[in-house]
């Protein structure tokens, strides 16, 4: 049923609605930390990093958290720019991934430049970096397939 306007209980005919201004503020400043910092830089200078979790194995993006046991994550390790296809969706005209960068035991989830018939998991792509990179998981362009 449509709204009158009215205010609850009004029985009156004004039609009227209620207001009340309000801000919705988030009065507070985050850094990144010295591990997503280095990450967000790297990706500023064309370098990937990653991060060492409790059980040694790496993860990229980086955490500052281990996402299994909640524990500060170790040393940042440099990796190399190639990863696999571990599953992949076509939607609105682009290819989305999830792609195992080598090395790590999770995924990073981004776009790959590649025709939706030419796309598989196990295919192996590597990053095209954006020409100006400014600190960003934007620095990465998107994905492309490996030439073989």
């Amino acid at each position: 049923m449509p709204s009158s306007g009215a205010a609850v209980g009004d029985t009156g005919s004004t039609n009227q609605s209620l207001a009340a201004p309000y801000s919705i503020e988030f009065p507070f400043h985050r850094t990144a930390g010295p591990k997503v910092g280095t990450f967000l830089g790297g990706l500023r200078e064309a370098r990937l990093f990653g991060v060492r979790a409790v059980d040694g194995s790496v993860l990229c993006p980086v955490l500052e958290f281990d996402p299994d046991t909640a524990a500060e994550t170790g040393e940042l390790v440099p990796l190399e720019p190639r990863g696999t296809v571990r599953a992949w969706t076509f939607a609105r005209g682009s290819v989305w991934a999830l792609i195992n960068i080598d090395g790590t035991g999770n995924a990073l989830f981004h776009t790959v430049d590649a025709e939706e018939s030419a796309m598989h998991a196990g295919m192996r792509v590597r990053v095209r970096w954006r020409a100006e990179r400014v600190g960003a998981i934007t620095d990465i362009e998107c994905f492309e397939p490996e030439e073989a």
